[in-house]
């Protein structure tokens, strides 16, 4: 029988900073993923995510679970619904902002480069 793992998202240690109004839950560590990384990013209203990255390496997708927003792409700013689903390149610069409903998503990642391969983009979105 294959090894497996679970573990509610409600069970992993919210990793945000204090007062962004945010939640941020990765699970990639905590069920012993390999090659991809799942996360759980939770917006109260109104609430940018804090700054923008981008990656050397890593592939992204997000998917919208809840409420509304927007996100910045490079120079491109896309209205987001439940359920839209949006692939990003490492390299392309991201961020994200709830809509008046908060924002709830789900991120997958790629397999995690040693020492991780995120950096934050300033001056993103001003």
């Amino acid at each position: 029988m294959p090894e497996w793992t679970m573990k509610n998202f409600a069970d992993i240690e919210d990793r945000s900073p204090d007062d962004v109004g945010m939640e941020w839950h990765f699970a990639r560590k905590d069920l012993g993923f390999e090659q991809i990384g799942v996360s759980r990013f939770t917006f109260e209203p109104d609430v940018r995510f804090p700054f923008a990255h981008r990656h050397r390496r890593q592939e992204e997708a997000y998917v919208v679970v809840a409420g509304s927003g927007r996100v910045k792409l490079g120079d491109d700013i896309v209205e987001l619904t439940q359920w839209d689903v949006v692939r990003v390149p490492p390299e392309l610069g991201r961020q994200f902002e709830a809509g008046p409903d908060g924002l709830e998503l789900i991120c997958v990642g790629g397999p995690l480069p040693e020492g991780g391969d995120g950096e934050p983009v300033e001056g993103f979105w001003d």
